[in-house]
């Protein structure tokens, strides 16, 4: 080799010493900084020259500068941070609603439950009382209260998620667009196959971007040649190297909630994605809060029909001079179990009673509830019709399609019994509840002013306490429509569900942060910075440094001895 040969052999070797030093001296600055992976120097011998009948190397050459990364452990990590973030959503929503429930408390919605039967057992041994009376209302009152705002507050924790994924469109657009704006500019610094080193810093951004957006949704990621990465979300891209696909917010009507939906700007394809705060949310919104009010609602329903269908056969202390339903009709011409009522009526009869307080006389008329197809059947108008041919009472149909029945003279007062078709139930005649759903439930303002009506009797107004007694026992007796579960056995299941859901979320989120936590650990095992190493390392390539500066140093002495000759 000649002396120009090892002159360059040994600027090959500085000049690879000193990169190496400069590497080394990145990871270090870096060794703290969050979503920095470890960059390495790829070394390689430089090419032989022949010298005469030898072929001699001529030292090293950098071949580049790479991060130190797995990228199918990266792909897994994202896939357990979209996990984790679905995990921790669905177990804060189950975590509010297990606090709304509050079944720790002595303001739960049980405790209201049960005071109000307790109450009501109390008007067996208080018949003649109307204070007794009263305060079974007011205790009817209290647990109407519990469950409209239990549904309040829960339908408010279901806005607020509304909300969330209303921000998150932004959010995807804003990371899709920076992932964009790295790739084309890593594109540039690598020059494709022109370069084998990374853009190390573009390419630590475009990572934490990527992390960030798989919070969001479940993305594939897949790098081109370029040195870009194209962005799946299920069957649809986000970004391709240097184009991006934005997202926008949809909504969908439901239970007279707008509900926002992401879909894709381009196509209005909605995201499908199973994990991500975007997922979380969508599940928490719609089955696990969505879910729960849907069973409030039924158990609402279930207690209003249930406890009026009882209610609706008996008589208080006194009888109604006037009665109008609460529930109106769609139509007063049509046969009432398809006129739009909110609960079911059957073929049957009731009984109407008119009273004369002063004499103590009653007189019975059965009005039959016929619903068989065709001529006959009774409507809201037929039904009115049949009982204002009763003497002492008028019935009429008002304007907004409700039954108004009242007493023809003062002396005369009217009460109900004995309904085998539901329809008092149903129109809200002679009941204690009124509403539909858990965000409408309330006492019917016919008791609340009078409580001397609360049914309590079964043989005639203020005659026993037989209907007070089935009242009390409803809450624990089985239901037929509800395949023999009683009230109790319903919210049992209701807050069971919660508590049981809301346990399997617990063990499923922390599992999910357990395992993101050990692929970080194995990522940092790999592409974290290691200070002991990096500094082994240091004195390795300083030595080499020194050493190569001492053998230039050499040749130097030679080049100027071969000068002076």
């Amino acid at each position: 080799m000649s002396l120009y040969g090892s002159i360059r052999l040994a600027a090959n070797s500085l000049r690879a010493n000193q990169i190496a030093l400069q590497v080394i001296g990145q990871n270090i600055a870096n060794a703290q900084t969050p979503g920095y992976i470890r960059e390495e120097l790829l070394l390689s011998p430089a090419p032989t020259q022949r010298y005469g009948g030898l072929l001699l190397g001529l030292g090293v050459q950098v071949k580049g500068v790479i991060q130190r990364i797995d990228h199918f452990l990266e792909h897994r990590l994202r896939m357990a941070v979209s996990d984790r973030a679905s995990g921790e959503l669905q177990e804060y929503a189950l975590v509010q609603l297990e606090g709304l429930l509050n079944e720790l408390g002595d303001t739960d919605l049980s405790t209201a439950l049960t005071r109000f039967f307790s109450s009501i057992s109390e008007i067996l041994n208080q018949p003649e009382s109307i204070s007794v009376r009263n305060l079974a209302v007011l205790q009817g009152e209290t647990l109407c209260l519990h469950i409209r705002r239990l549904a309040d507050r829960v339908e408010e924790l279901r806005s607020h998620l509304n909300e969330r994924v209303i921000a998150l469109a932004d959010d995807i657009n804003r990371l899709t667009e920076r992932i964009r704006t790295l790739n084309i500019q890593i594109a540039e610094m690598e020059g494709g196959d022109a370069s084998s080193s990374d853009a190390v810093g573009l390419r630590d951004q475009r990572l934490i971007a990527l992390e960030e957006l798989a919070q969001i949704i479940d993305i594939r990621v897949e790098e081109q040649l370029s040195g870009g990465v194209t962005v799946y979300c299920g069957g649809l891209f986000l970004v391709s190297e240097g184009v991006q696909r934005p997202v926008e917010v949809r909504f969908q009507s439901s239970g007279g909630s707008a509900l926002a939906f992401i879909h894709l700007q381009e196509t209005d394809s909605p995201l499908e994605t199973t994990a991500g705060q975007l997922a979380g949310l969508l599940k928490a919104r719609d089955e696990i809060l969505g879910g729960f009010l849907e069973n409030l609602n039924q158990f609402a329903r279930t207690l209003i029909f249930e406890f009026n269908r009882q209610y609706s056969q008996g008589q208080g202390l006194q009888g109604y001079s006037s009665l109008i339903s609460f529930n109106p009709v769609s139509s007063v011409q049509t046969r009432l179990d398809q006129a739009g009522l909110p609960f079911p009526v059957q073929n049957g009869s009731f009984r109407v009673m008119v009273h004369h307080p002063a004499t103590g006389q009653t007189r019975t008329t059965v009005i039959p509830v016929r619903l068989l197809p065709g001529a006959g059947a009774t409507t809201l108008e037929g039904l009115a019709q049949e009982l204002d041919a009763i003497d002492g009472i008028a019935a009429r149909v008002t304007l907004d399609g409700r039954l108004e029945i009242r007493s023809e003279s003062p002396d005369l007062v009217f009460a109900f019994a004995e309904d085998s078709s539901g329809v008092l139930a149903s129109l809200g005649l002679n009941t204690f509840f009124q509403g539909d759903s858990a965000s409408n439930i309330a006492v019917s303002p016919v008791v609340k002013s009078s409580p001397a009506t609360f049914a309590s009797s079964l043989g005639g107004i203020g005659a026993d306490t037989e209907l007070a007694a089935r009242l009390a026992a409803l809450f624990e007796t089985p239901l037929p429509d509800q395949g023999s579960a009683s009230l109790a056995v319903l919210y049992d299941r209701l807050v069971g569900q919660v508590a049981e859901n809301s346990s399997v979320a617990r063990a499923m989120a922390e599992a999910a942060r357990v395992f993101e936590q050990t692929l970080r650990s194995q990522k940092l095992a790999i592409s974290g910075v290691n200070l002991d190493e990096e500094a082994v390392r240091l004195i390795a390539f300083q030595r080499a440094f020194q050493a190569s500066a001492r053998y230039i140093g050499t040749l130097a002495e030679l080049f100027n001895l071969l000068v002076n000759l």
